[in-house]
């Protein structure tokens, strides 16, 4: 099983990473990578994020939310 996060513009259009991530050997510690880089991700201009589980889709996360939070 491979963790990996698709980057997005609000759009729903993919774009680069500002932080470069790798693939994970499990959900926590994806989740656990976003937690430390989101603001990094949003300046850099991806609006939210996508995890997938290999090929399945998990959930789609917003980045602007968690800085209104």
């Amino acid at each position: 099983m491979t963790w990996t996060w698709r980057f997005e513009k609000a759009d729903g259009t993919e774009t680069s990473p500002a932080v470069e991530p790798e693939e994970f050997t499990t959900q926590g510690d994806a989740e656990s990578w976003i937690g430390e880089v989101w603001k990094e991700l949003l300046d850099g201009g991806a609006d939210r994020v996508t995890l997938f589980e290999d090929d399945t889709q998990i959930y789609v996360m917003s980045l602007s939310a968690a800085a209104d939070a």
